[in-house]
Protein backbone atom coordinates (compact mmCIF):
# COMPACT_ATOMS: atom_id res chain seq x y z
CA UNK A 1 0.00 0.00 0.00
CA UNK A 2 2.53 2.23 0.94
CA UNK A 3 4.31 1.52 -2.42
CA UNK A 4 1.34 2.17 -4.25
CA UNK A 5 1.23 5.55 -2.59
CA UNK A 6 4.14 6.59 -3.14
CA UNK A 7 4.36 5.51 -7.13
CA UNK A 8 1.98 7.61 -7.76
CA UNK A 9 3.24 10.66 -5.57
CA UNK A 10 6.07 10.55 -8.10
CA UNK A 11 3.96 10.08 -11.35
CA UNK A 12 2.09 13.09 -9.78
CA UNK A 13 4.73 15.03 -9.51
CA UNK A 14 6.25 14.04 -12.98
CA UNK A 15 3.30 15.16 -14.37
CA UNK A 16 3.13 18.64 -12.98
CA UNK A 17 7.62 19.21 -13.71
CA UNK A 18 6.20 18.46 -17.49
CA UNK A 19 2.97 20.59 -16.89
CA UNK A 20 5.23 23.64 -15.93
CA UNK A 21 7.89 22.95 -18.50
CA UNK A 22 5.11 22.67 -21.31
CA UNK A 23 4.24 26.16 -20.10
CA UNK A 24 7.09 27.61 -19.83
CA UNK A 25 8.17 26.78 -23.25
CA UNK A 26 4.58 27.97 -24.42
CA UNK A 27 5.30 31.17 -22.91
CA UNK A 28 8.63 31.47 -24.31
CA UNK A 29 7.71 30.55 -28.02
CA UNK A 30 9.51 27.56 -28.48
CA UNK A 31 6.63 25.40 -28.56
CA UNK A 32 3.83 26.67 -30.96
CA UNK A 33 0.42 24.90 -31.70
CA UNK A 34 0.71 26.06 -35.89
CA UNK A 35 4.17 26.12 -37.38
CA UNK A 36 5.39 26.33 -41.18
CA UNK A 37 9.01 25.37 -41.88
CA UNK A 38 10.52 26.64 -44.94
CA UNK A 39 13.94 25.04 -46.24
CA UNK A 40 15.95 25.47 -49.62
CA UNK A 41 16.11 21.41 -50.27
CA UNK A 42 18.08 21.80 -54.27
CA UNK A 43 19.47 24.68 -55.88
CA UNK A 44 20.50 24.36 -59.77
CA UNK A 45 23.29 24.75 -60.20
CA UNK A 46 25.11 24.33 -56.99
CA UNK A 47 26.20 27.94 -56.80
CA UNK A 48 24.30 30.48 -58.57
CA UNK A 49 26.20 32.36 -62.00
CA UNK A 50 26.57 36.21 -62.92
CA UNK A 51 23.95 36.56 -65.68
CA UNK A 52 22.54 32.88 -65.37
CA UNK A 53 19.44 31.74 -63.63
CA UNK A 54 19.22 29.99 -60.90
CA UNK A 55 16.40 27.62 -59.65
CA UNK A 56 15.29 26.75 -56.24
CA UNK A 57 13.19 24.23 -54.42
CA UNK A 58 11.92 25.07 -51.44
CA UNK A 59 10.29 22.47 -48.87
CA UNK A 60 7.71 23.29 -47.15
CA UNK A 61 6.35 21.62 -43.69
CA UNK A 62 4.05 21.69 -41.04
CA UNK A 63 5.21 21.02 -37.87
CA UNK A 64 2.57 22.56 -35.54
CA UNK A 65 -0.08 20.72 -33.78
CA UNK A 66 -3.15 22.06 -35.95
CA UNK A 67 -3.75 21.67 -39.30
CA UNK A 68 -3.30 24.38 -41.97
CA UNK A 69 -4.54 25.95 -44.96
CA UNK A 70 -4.68 28.09 -47.50
CA UNK A 71 -0.39 28.56 -47.15
CA UNK A 72 1.43 30.75 -49.13
CA UNK A 73 4.72 31.06 -49.99
CA UNK A 74 6.77 33.93 -51.05
CA UNK A 75 10.21 34.70 -52.11
CA UNK A 76 11.42 38.18 -51.03
CA UNK A 77 14.84 38.62 -53.88
CA UNK A 78 17.70 41.13 -52.93
CA UNK A 79 20.59 42.07 -55.12
CA UNK A 80 22.07 40.38 -57.11
CA UNK A 81 18.94 38.63 -56.85
CA UNK A 82 15.37 39.37 -59.20
CA UNK A 83 12.93 37.93 -60.89
CA UNK A 84 12.49 35.90 -63.87
CA UNK A 85 10.27 37.04 -66.72
CA UNK A 86 7.43 34.90 -67.02
CA UNK A 87 8.08 33.40 -63.65
CA UNK A 88 6.15 33.74 -60.71
CA UNK A 89 7.41 34.70 -56.85
CA UNK A 90 4.70 33.18 -54.94
CA UNK A 91 3.59 29.68 -54.70
CA UNK A 92 0.22 28.21 -53.08
CA UNK A 93 -0.33 25.09 -51.00
CA UNK A 94 -4.05 24.91 -50.57
CA UNK A 95 -3.75 22.13 -47.27
CA UNK A 96 -1.07 21.01 -44.71
CA UNK A 97 -1.34 18.17 -42.10
CA UNK A 98 -0.20 18.51 -38.15
CA UNK A 99 2.81 17.43 -37.30
CA UNK A 100 4.09 15.86 -40.83
CA UNK A 101 7.12 13.89 -41.51
CA UNK A 102 9.78 15.11 -43.94
CA UNK A 103 8.23 13.16 -46.89
CA UNK A 104 5.06 14.57 -46.56
CA UNK A 105 6.13 18.16 -47.48
CA UNK A 106 4.80 20.41 -50.10
CA UNK A 107 8.15 21.41 -52.67
CA UNK A 108 7.98 24.27 -54.87
CA UNK A 109 10.12 25.75 -57.44
CA UNK A 110 11.12 29.32 -57.74
CA UNK A 111 13.57 30.48 -60.25
CA UNK A 112 15.69 34.05 -59.98
CA UNK A 113 17.99 35.67 -62.14
CA UNK A 114 21.49 36.70 -60.84
CA UNK A 115 22.71 39.97 -61.69
CA UNK A 116 25.70 39.65 -64.54
CA UNK A 117 27.80 42.18 -62.42
CA UNK A 118 27.46 40.28 -59.06
CA UNK A 119 30.54 39.66 -57.63
CA UNK A 120 31.43 36.09 -56.10
CA UNK A 121 30.82 35.57 -52.44
CA UNK A 122 27.11 34.22 -50.24
CA UNK A 123 23.79 36.68 -50.56
CA UNK A 124 20.60 36.41 -48.46
CA UNK A 125 17.06 35.34 -49.65
CA UNK A 126 13.77 35.79 -47.46
CA UNK A 127 11.12 32.72 -47.93
CA UNK A 128 8.22 34.07 -46.02
CA UNK A 129 5.23 31.91 -45.40
CA UNK A 130 1.50 32.42 -44.41
CA UNK A 131 -1.16 30.22 -43.93
CA UNK A 132 -4.16 30.09 -41.72
CA UNK A 133 -4.98 27.22 -39.18
CA UNK A 134 -8.42 24.62 -39.59
CA UNK A 135 -10.58 24.97 -37.05
CA UNK A 136 -12.71 27.70 -35.45
CA UNK A 137 -10.25 30.21 -34.41
CA UNK A 138 -8.49 30.73 -37.81
CA UNK A 139 -5.68 31.98 -36.55
CA UNK A 140 -2.88 33.72 -39.28
CA UNK A 141 0.52 32.02 -38.59
CA UNK A 142 3.14 34.18 -40.68
CA UNK A 143 7.22 32.76 -40.68
CA UNK A 144 10.17 34.26 -42.33
CA UNK A 145 13.04 32.16 -43.34
CA UNK A 146 16.59 33.05 -44.07
CA UNK A 147 18.88 31.55 -46.44
CA UNK A 148 22.05 31.85 -47.92
CA UNK A 149 22.59 31.36 -51.75
CA UNK A 150 26.30 31.37 -52.93
CA UNK A 151 27.39 33.37 -56.02
CA UNK A 152 30.35 32.02 -57.44
CA UNK A 153 31.99 34.46 -60.10
CA UNK A 154 31.77 33.78 -63.89
CA UNK A 155 34.99 32.37 -65.28
CA UNK A 156 35.92 34.44 -68.67
CA UNK A 157 39.05 35.65 -70.44
CA UNK A 158 39.34 37.61 -73.24
CA UNK A 159 42.59 38.46 -75.72
CA UNK A 160 42.25 42.17 -75.85
CA UNK A 161 45.05 43.33 -78.03
CA UNK A 162 47.86 42.21 -80.15
CA UNK A 163 50.84 44.37 -80.10
CA UNK A 164 51.02 44.91 -83.53
CA UNK A 165 49.38 44.34 -87.02
CA UNK A 166 52.11 43.27 -89.32
CA UNK A 167 55.55 42.02 -89.91
CA UNK A 168 58.19 42.07 -91.99
CA UNK A 169 59.02 38.75 -94.01
CA UNK A 170 62.56 36.78 -92.67
CA UNK A 171 62.76 39.09 -90.21
CA UNK A 172 62.62 38.21 -86.50
CA UNK A 173 60.06 40.67 -84.21
CA UNK A 174 58.20 40.29 -81.22
CA UNK A 175 54.75 39.05 -81.08
CA UNK A 176 52.58 39.89 -77.78
CA UNK A 177 48.76 38.57 -76.33
CA UNK A 178 47.50 40.65 -73.71
CA UNK A 179 45.13 38.69 -72.40
CA UNK A 180 42.61 39.75 -69.73
CA UNK A 181 40.04 38.03 -66.72
CA UNK A 182 36.92 39.48 -67.85
CA UNK A 183 34.99 37.45 -65.13
CA UNK A 184 34.14 37.22 -61.88
CA UNK A 185 36.22 34.43 -61.15
CA UNK A 186 39.97 33.45 -60.75
CA UNK A 187 41.19 31.99 -64.00
CA UNK A 188 43.53 28.92 -62.60
CA UNK A 189 46.42 26.64 -65.08
CA UNK A 190 45.70 28.90 -68.40
CA UNK A 191 47.41 27.32 -71.45
CA UNK A 192 47.68 30.00 -74.08
CA UNK A 193 48.88 28.75 -78.10
CA UNK A 194 48.34 30.07 -81.48
CA UNK A 195 48.78 28.08 -84.77
CA UNK A 196 49.10 30.06 -88.78
CA UNK A 197 47.38 27.32 -90.36
CA UNK A 198 49.32 27.95 -93.77
CA UNK A 199 52.48 27.67 -91.61
CA UNK A 200 53.59 31.07 -92.87
CA UNK A 201 54.20 32.32 -89.90
CA UNK A 202 56.03 30.41 -86.93
CA UNK A 203 57.51 31.39 -83.06
CA UNK A 204 61.18 31.30 -82.90
CA UNK A 205 63.46 30.48 -79.68
CA UNK A 206 59.97 28.50 -78.47
CA UNK A 207 57.17 26.86 -79.21
CA UNK A 208 54.03 28.04 -79.40
CA UNK A 209 52.60 27.16 -76.04
CA UNK A 210 52.52 29.52 -72.68
CA UNK A 211 51.43 28.88 -69.38
CA UNK A 212 49.39 31.48 -66.73
CA UNK A 213 49.28 29.74 -63.38
CA UNK A 214 47.14 32.18 -62.37
CA UNK A 215 44.54 35.58 -62.86
CA UNK A 216 42.89 37.24 -60.21
CA UNK A 217 39.52 39.08 -62.17
CA UNK A 218 40.00 42.33 -63.96
CA UNK A 219 43.91 41.35 -64.06
CA UNK A 220 45.85 41.08 -67.31
CA UNK A 221 48.53 39.01 -68.54
CA UNK A 222 51.15 39.55 -71.37
CA UNK A 223 51.92 36.64 -72.89
CA UNK A 224 55.04 37.35 -75.53
CA UNK A 225 56.42 35.51 -78.54
CA UNK A 226 59.12 35.90 -80.90
CA UNK A 227 57.86 35.50 -84.01
CA UNK A 228 59.29 34.70 -88.18
CA UNK A 229 57.60 34.59 -91.53
CA UNK A 230 58.67 32.95 -94.45
CA UNK A 231 61.22 34.50 -96.81
CA UNK A 232 59.25 32.92 -99.75
CA UNK A 233 55.78 34.08 -98.42
CA UNK A 234 53.19 36.21 -100.66
CA UNK A 235 52.73 39.32 -98.85
CA UNK A 236 49.10 39.17 -97.62
CA UNK A 237 46.78 38.91 -94.07
CA UNK A 238 46.92 35.63 -93.00
CA UNK A 239 45.11 33.80 -89.45
CA UNK A 240 46.24 32.83 -86.18
CA UNK A 241 43.82 30.38 -84.32
CA UNK A 242 44.25 31.42 -80.55
CA UNK A 243 43.18 28.59 -78.08
CA UNK A 244 42.73 29.57 -73.98
CA UNK A 245 42.25 26.87 -72.09
CA UNK A 246 41.62 26.97 -68.09
CA UNK A 247 40.32 25.77 -65.05
CA UNK A 248 37.13 26.65 -63.53
CA UNK A 249 35.65 26.94 -60.01
CA UNK A 250 35.14 23.30 -60.15
CA UNK A 251 38.67 22.17 -61.86
CA UNK A 252 36.91 21.57 -64.85
CA UNK A 253 38.87 22.35 -68.07
CA UNK A 254 37.12 24.62 -70.58
CA UNK A 255 38.10 26.29 -73.50
CA UNK A 256 38.21 29.86 -75.83
CA UNK A 257 39.00 29.88 -79.17
CA UNK A 258 39.38 32.88 -80.92
CA UNK A 259 41.19 34.04 -84.51
CA UNK A 260 43.09 37.22 -85.02
CA UNK A 261 44.46 38.40 -88.46
CA UNK A 262 48.40 39.50 -88.95
CA UNK A 263 49.40 40.78 -92.18
CA UNK A 264 52.61 39.58 -94.01
CA UNK A 265 54.70 41.81 -95.78
CA UNK A 266 55.00 45.29 -96.39
CA UNK A 267 57.87 47.27 -96.03
CA UNK A 268 61.52 47.48 -97.84
CA UNK A 269 64.64 49.16 -97.62
CA UNK A 270 66.93 50.72 -100.26
CA UNK A 271 70.30 50.96 -101.12
CA UNK A 272 71.79 54.15 -102.75
CA UNK A 273 75.20 54.35 -104.23
CA UNK A 274 77.19 57.23 -106.14
CA UNK A 275 77.52 55.62 -109.58
CA UNK A 276 79.24 58.49 -111.87
CA UNK A 277 79.30 61.84 -112.57
CA UNK A 278 80.11 64.07 -115.84
CA UNK A 279 80.21 68.23 -115.44
CA UNK A 280 76.71 69.37 -114.12
CA UNK A 281 75.18 65.69 -114.31
CA UNK A 282 75.45 62.87 -111.17
CA UNK A 283 74.00 58.99 -111.69
CA UNK A 284 72.68 57.16 -108.79
CA UNK A 285 72.22 53.47 -108.26
CA UNK A 286 69.11 52.84 -106.27
CA UNK A 287 68.89 48.99 -104.88
CA UNK A 288 65.87 47.41 -103.26
CA UNK A 289 67.49 45.47 -100.42
CA UNK A 290 64.62 44.62 -98.35
CA UNK A 291 62.33 41.66 -98.94
CA UNK A 292 59.60 43.03 -100.04
CA UNK A 293 58.36 44.45 -103.46
CA UNK A 294 58.39 48.17 -103.87
CA UNK A 295 56.08 49.44 -106.61
CA UNK A 296 55.64 53.24 -108.53
CA UNK A 297 59.32 54.23 -107.15
CA UNK A 298 59.84 57.47 -107.24
CA UNK A 299 63.60 58.93 -107.02
CA UNK A 300 63.71 62.60 -106.03
CA UNK A 301 66.72 64.87 -105.21
CA UNK A 302 64.67 67.55 -102.88
CA UNK A 303 65.76 71.15 -102.25
CA UNK A 304 68.62 71.48 -99.73
CA UNK A 305 71.85 73.68 -99.20
CA UNK A 306 74.75 72.31 -100.72
CA UNK A 307 73.26 71.05 -104.45
CA UNK A 308 71.09 72.72 -106.80
CA UNK A 309 69.22 70.66 -108.95
CA UNK A 310 68.33 72.07 -112.94
CA UNK A 311 65.80 70.38 -114.77
CA UNK A 312 63.23 68.00 -113.18
CA UNK A 313 64.19 67.14 -109.52
CA UNK A 314 62.19 63.60 -109.81
CA UNK A 315 62.68 60.58 -111.60
CA UNK A 316 59.69 57.98 -111.71
CA UNK A 317 61.55 54.19 -112.03
CA UNK A 318 58.59 52.02 -112.06
CA UNK A 319 58.60 49.07 -109.64
CA UNK A 320 61.54 47.52 -108.28
CA UNK A 321 61.81 43.38 -107.10
CA UNK A 322 63.79 42.75 -103.95
CA UNK A 323 67.26 42.38 -104.94
CA UNK A 324 66.68 44.30 -108.48
CA UNK A 325 68.57 48.21 -108.66
CA UNK A 326 68.03 51.24 -111.29
CA UNK A 327 69.97 54.11 -112.38
CA UNK A 328 68.40 57.86 -111.50
CA UNK A 329 70.52 60.70 -113.59
CA UNK A 330 70.20 64.77 -112.34
CA UNK A 331 71.75 67.73 -113.43
CA UNK A 332 73.05 68.80 -110.43
CA UNK A 333 75.48 71.72 -109.31
CA UNK A 334 77.07 72.77 -106.09
CA UNK A 335 75.54 75.74 -104.62
CA UNK A 336 79.26 76.82 -103.38
CA UNK A 337 80.61 76.45 -106.51
CA UNK A 338 78.21 78.23 -108.48
CA UNK A 339 78.44 80.92 -105.60
CA UNK A 340 81.83 81.63 -105.57
CA UNK A 341 81.97 82.03 -109.65
CA UNK A 342 83.86 85.02 -111.20
CA UNK A 343 84.26 86.74 -114.00
CA UNK A 344 86.69 85.50 -116.32
CA UNK A 345 90.06 87.44 -115.71
CA UNK A 346 93.65 86.77 -115.03
CA UNK A 347 93.72 85.95 -111.25
CA UNK A 348 90.83 82.97 -112.38
CA UNK A 349 92.80 81.99 -115.17
CA UNK A 350 95.68 81.47 -113.26
CA UNK A 351 93.46 79.56 -110.95
CA UNK A 352 92.25 77.26 -113.36
CA UNK A 353 96.00 76.70 -115.03
CA UNK A 354 96.91 75.70 -111.64
CA UNK A 355 94.04 73.44 -111.26
CA UNK A 356 94.66 71.84 -114.63
CA UNK A 357 98.69 71.24 -113.80
CA UNK A 358 97.28 69.44 -111.02
CA UNK A 359 95.19 67.14 -113.00
CA UNK A 360 92.26 66.94 -110.70
CA UNK A 361 89.30 65.75 -112.00
CA UNK A 362 86.52 65.39 -109.00
CA UNK A 363 86.20 67.40 -106.42
CA UNK A 364 84.73 66.15 -102.80
CA UNK A 365 81.25 67.57 -102.26
CA UNK A 366 79.02 67.35 -98.69
CA UNK A 367 76.26 64.22 -98.67
CA UNK A 368 74.02 64.42 -101.58
CA UNK A 369 69.90 64.41 -100.10
CA UNK A 370 67.70 61.89 -101.89
CA UNK A 371 64.30 60.99 -100.78
CA UNK A 372 62.78 57.54 -102.44
CA UNK A 373 59.00 57.37 -102.51
CA UNK A 374 57.10 53.78 -103.03
CA UNK A 375 54.04 51.73 -103.01
CA UNK A 376 54.58 48.91 -100.15
CA UNK A 377 52.66 45.44 -100.34
CA UNK A 378 49.36 46.94 -98.21
CA UNK A 379 49.19 49.86 -100.69
CA UNK A 380 50.81 52.89 -98.38
CA UNK A 381 52.98 55.37 -99.71
CA UNK A 382 56.35 55.14 -98.22
CA UNK A 383 58.58 57.66 -98.37
CA UNK A 384 62.32 57.25 -97.05
CA UNK A 385 65.19 59.71 -97.03
CA UNK A 386 69.21 58.46 -97.52
CA UNK A 387 72.32 60.64 -97.95
CA UNK A 388 74.84 59.93 -100.25
CA UNK A 389 78.27 60.94 -101.03
CA UNK A 390 79.19 61.90 -104.07
CA UNK A 391 82.37 63.41 -106.25
CA UNK A 392 81.42 66.16 -108.64
CA UNK A 393 83.10 66.26 -112.13
CA UNK A 394 84.97 69.45 -111.98
CA UNK A 395 85.25 70.26 -115.84
CA UNK A 396 89.07 69.36 -116.30
CA UNK A 397 89.20 69.30 -119.72
CA UNK A 398 87.38 72.76 -119.90
CA UNK A 399 89.78 73.98 -117.24
CA UNK A 400 92.94 73.41 -119.52
CA UNK A 401 91.20 74.91 -123.00
CA UNK A 402 90.45 77.43 -120.69
CA UNK A 403 94.28 77.29 -119.08
CA UNK A 404 95.43 77.53 -122.51
CA UNK A 405 93.62 80.48 -124.08
CA UNK A 406 94.09 82.31 -121.35
CA UNK A 407 98.22 81.25 -121.48
CA UNK A 408 98.03 82.67 -125.00
CA UNK A 409 96.02 85.96 -123.92
CA UNK A 410 98.88 86.80 -121.40
CA UNK A 411 101.51 85.59 -124.09
CA UNK A 412 100.13 88.07 -126.85
CA UNK A 413 99.81 90.40 -124.60
CA UNK A 414 102.97 90.33 -122.73
CA UNK A 415 105.15 90.08 -126.01
CA UNK A 416 103.31 91.65 -128.63
CA UNK A 417 105.75 95.08 -129.38
CA UNK A 418 108.45 92.31 -129.68
CA UNK A 419 106.43 90.36 -131.97
CA UNK A 420 105.24 93.31 -133.82
CA UNK A 421 109.27 94.00 -134.72
CA UNK A 422 110.08 90.10 -135.54
CA UNK A 423 107.16 89.96 -137.86
CA UNK A 424 108.27 93.41 -139.39
CA UNK A 425 111.90 92.92 -139.37
CA UNK A 426 110.80 89.32 -141.25
CA UNK A 427 108.99 91.17 -143.49
CA UNK A 428 111.43 93.35 -144.61
CA UNK A 429 113.68 90.99 -145.28
CA UNK A 430 111.99 89.12 -147.06
CA UNK A 431 111.00 91.91 -149.06
CA UNK A 432 114.75 92.73 -149.88
CA UNK A 433 115.77 89.19 -150.47
CA UNK A 434 113.26 88.30 -153.42
CA UNK A 435 113.99 92.01 -154.66
CA UNK A 436 117.86 90.33 -154.87
CA UNK A 437 117.05 87.35 -156.51
CA UNK A 438 114.59 89.19 -158.91
CA UNK A 439 117.75 91.30 -160.12
CA UNK A 440 120.21 87.96 -160.68
CA UNK A 441 117.76 86.65 -162.80
CA UNK A 442 117.14 89.32 -164.83
CA UNK A 443 120.99 89.49 -165.30
CA UNK A 444 121.14 86.43 -166.42
CA UNK A 445 118.65 86.44 -168.95
CA UNK A 446 120.24 89.67 -170.72
CA UNK A 447 123.36 87.64 -171.05
CA UNK A 448 122.02 84.60 -172.59
CA UNK A 449 120.48 86.88 -175.25
CA UNK A 450 123.46 88.39 -176.34
CA UNK A 451 125.41 85.00 -176.77
CA UNK A 452 122.51 83.70 -178.85
CA UNK A 453 122.69 86.87 -180.94
CA UNK A 454 126.14 85.97 -181.87
CA UNK A 455 125.70 82.70 -182.62
CA UNK A 456 123.28 83.48 -185.70
CA UNK A 457 124.71 86.17 -187.41
CA UNK A 458 127.91 83.66 -188.31
CA UNK A 459 130.59 84.73 -185.85
CA UNK A 460 132.19 81.61 -184.46
CA UNK A 461 133.87 81.84 -180.89
CA UNK A 462 137.47 80.72 -180.53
Amino acid sequence: MKKFSLLTLLILYSSMLALGAGTAFAASGLIDSSSVQANVTNQNPDAARPGEPVELTVSVQNVGSNDLKNINVAIQPQYPFSKVSGESLEKQVPYLNARQEDNDAAALKFKLMTDPNASEGTYDLHIITTAREDGSSSKTVKTTKTIQLEVRGKEYAQIVTINKANIDLAKEEPLEFIITNTGNSPLKNMVISWKDPKGVILPVYSDNTKYVKYLEPEDSVTVAYSVMADVNANPGLYTLDVNLSFEDYGSNEKSIQTTAGLFVGGETDFDVSFSESDPGEISLSVANVGNNMAYSVKVSVPEQEDFRVTGSSSSIVGNLEKGDYTIASFNVASSQAADKKETPGTAKADEVIAEGNKGSVSTASPPLKVQIEYTDARGERITVDKAVAVQMASSAATGTESGQRARSSNSLSSYAPDLILVIIVAGAGLFIYRRKRQARSEKKSGNRGTEDQKYDSGVTRD
